[in-house]
């Protein structure tokens, strides 16, 4: 999500169950950045079954290990779990390999493995580093 704008960048659909809270004004908002909103089918919760599993996967991976406090520590801990989870986690449905790996030298065979960490040390990712 753009945090100025409020809405999906460079996505043409949002998809959205029939809750209230979906109303006009929320499909008016994002109608003014181009984007158009679905309503999905009733009674189908496994519908969205890719929406729903990355839900899952924050809650166990990320947003059960604190005590959030307030706005602004619940999106550094989103946008550190988000980091992590597009640009440094294998993805074992692709072939084990990370999907947007970050910009950097080509992978060295020599060097030491090193450890990064998120989220104090809940979410671990290893590197080799340039020999």
């Amino acid at each position: 999500m753009d945090e100025e704008a409020g809405y999906r960048l460079r996505q043409r659909y949002v998809l959205h169950a029939r809750d209230t809270k979906f109303c006009a004004d929320f499909g008016k908002t994002l109608a003014t950045g181009g984007v158009k909103c679905r309503r999905l089918p009733a009674r189908s919760p496994n519908l969205n079954a890719f929406a729903e599993r990355w839900v899952r996967s924050v809650k166990s991976e990320c947003l059960s290990h604190f005590i959030l406090l307030g706005e602004g520590s619940l999106r550094r801990a989103l946008k550190n779990f988000c980091e992590h989870y597009y640009g440094e986690r294998n993805h074992q449905g692709k072939a084990n390999q990370v999907l947007f790996p970050r910009p950097g030298p080509l992978k060295e065979t020599r060097g030491g493995v090193r450890c990064q960490e998120r989220l104090g040390g809940l979410l671990q990712y290893y590197h080799r580093e340039a020999a």
